[in-house]
C-alpha cells in the first residue's frame, strides 16, 4: 500500500484530554480518534495492532483446546432476569446500558457474556461425554462508565477476550484452568508484556479462585504486593 493512500493522521500537541503516555502517543499517532467520552474509532494502524494481538491469542487457545465463537451484543432481559444479575447492572449505577425495542421487550448492550454462554451451553450440551468444551470469543462490550478515563484503558465501548469453559469434574476445571493461566502467560510474551499473575477477588461473577494479570506502571489505578521472588503476588 502506498503511503500517499493510507489515511494516517497525525498530531502535533497533546490533546488536552489524554492523561498519560499511552494515550497521548496512541491519539498523537493516529491510532485512534476520539468520537466521545470512552467512544473511540480504531483507525487502519490500531486495527493492524488488534489483528496481530487477535492472532496470537487464537494461537495459543487453539493449543488447548479451544473453539472461537462469536456472541451476540445486544441480549434480552429474560437471560439476565434468570440469573438475577438484571437489576444489578442497569439500576441505580448499574453499568450496563440498557433499552427497548418496538414491542416494549427489554434489551441490553453486553457489559459481559455468562448469561448468554450458559444459555447456549445448556441448549448444545447434553452429555457428560461432550466435556470439557471451552468456547471464547473477541467481541466488543460496554459499559456505562461513570468516568472514562485513560483513553482505551477505561472506556465505554472496548474489545475484550473472553473464554468460558464447561466440565464434568472439578478436577478437570482446576487443571483446565492451570493451562488457561499458562496460554495467557504465553500471549503477553507473545505481545512483549511482563504482567504480575496477582490473586484477585472474583466480584460479582464469583467462583472460588481468580487471577489477574497486571502490567506495573505509573499510571495504574491499583497497588499491588508482590515478591521479587515471584512466589507470591
Amino acid at each position: 500500500m502506498r503511503v500517499s493512500s493510507f489515511p494516517l493522521v497525525t498530531l502535533r500537541d497533546n490533546p488536552s484530554e489524554a492523561e498519560i503516555i499511552s494515550h497521548q502517543l496512541l491519539l498523537k499517532g493516529g491510532y485512534i480518534r476520539r468520537v466521545s467520552a470512552g467512544i473511540y474509532a480504531y483507525m487502519p494502524l490500531m486495527l493492524r495492532v488488534i489483528d496481530k494481538i487477535s492472532f496470537i491469542i487464537d494461537k495459543e487457545l487453539n493449543k488447548i483446546g479451544c473453539s472461537k465463537l462469536l456472541l451476540p451484543q445486544l441480549h434480552p432481559s429474560e437471560l439476565w432476569n434468570k440469573s438475577g444479575r438484571w437489576e444489578g447492572y442497569t439500576a441505580g449505577e448499574g453499568i450496563m446500558f440498557h433499552l427497548k425495542d418496538r414491542q416494549n421487550r427489554e434489551f441490553g448492550l453486553a457489559p459481559t457474556h455468562e448469561e448468554v454462554i450458559t444459555n447456549l451451553a445448556s441448549e448444545i450440551i447434553s452429555s457428560y461425554k461432550q466435556l470439557p468444551i471451552c468456547l471464547y470469543q473477541i467481541q466488543t462490550k460496554f459499559r456505562d462508565e461513570i468516568r472514562p478515563r485513560f483513553g482505551l484503558m477505561r472506556s465505554r465501548e472496548f474489545i475484550m477476550k473472553d473464554a468460558y469453559s464447561f466440565h464434568s469434574k472439578e478436577d478437570d476445571l482446576i487443571n483446565f484452568y492451570k493451562k488457561m493461566g499458562n496460554a495467557y502467560e504465553n500471549i503477553f510474551k507473545n505481545c512483549g508484556q511482563k504482567p504480575v499473575g496477582v490473586k484477585a477477588d472474583s466480584g460479582a461473577i464469583g467462583g472460588a479462585a481468580s487471577k489477574e494479570f497486571m502490567v506495573t506502571a505509573d499510571s495504574g489505578e491499583d497497588s499491588i504486593l508482590f515478591t521479587k521472588s515471584g512466589s507470591y503476588s
